[in-house]
């Protein structure tokens, strides 16, 4: 049957859009760790900014 939506005779997701589809989701999910990951590292460093500092 995957053959034969590959062929265009069935209606379906071929082979090739299955496999960008799979890609697709993996890196949206990179993206989504990597931007969690900017979020937490941009809250810290503000964070750092607004800390009093002690000199002595």
């Amino acid at each position: 049957m995957g053959a034969q939506v590959d062929e265009g005779r069935r209606p379906g997701v071929t082979s090739e859009e299955s496999a960008e589809l799979k890609r697709l989701r993996r890196e949206n999910a990179e993206l989504r760790r990597a931007n969690e990951i900017m979020k937490d590292a941009s809250a810290f460093f503000a964070a750092e900014l607004y800390r009093p500092t002690t000199r002595s």
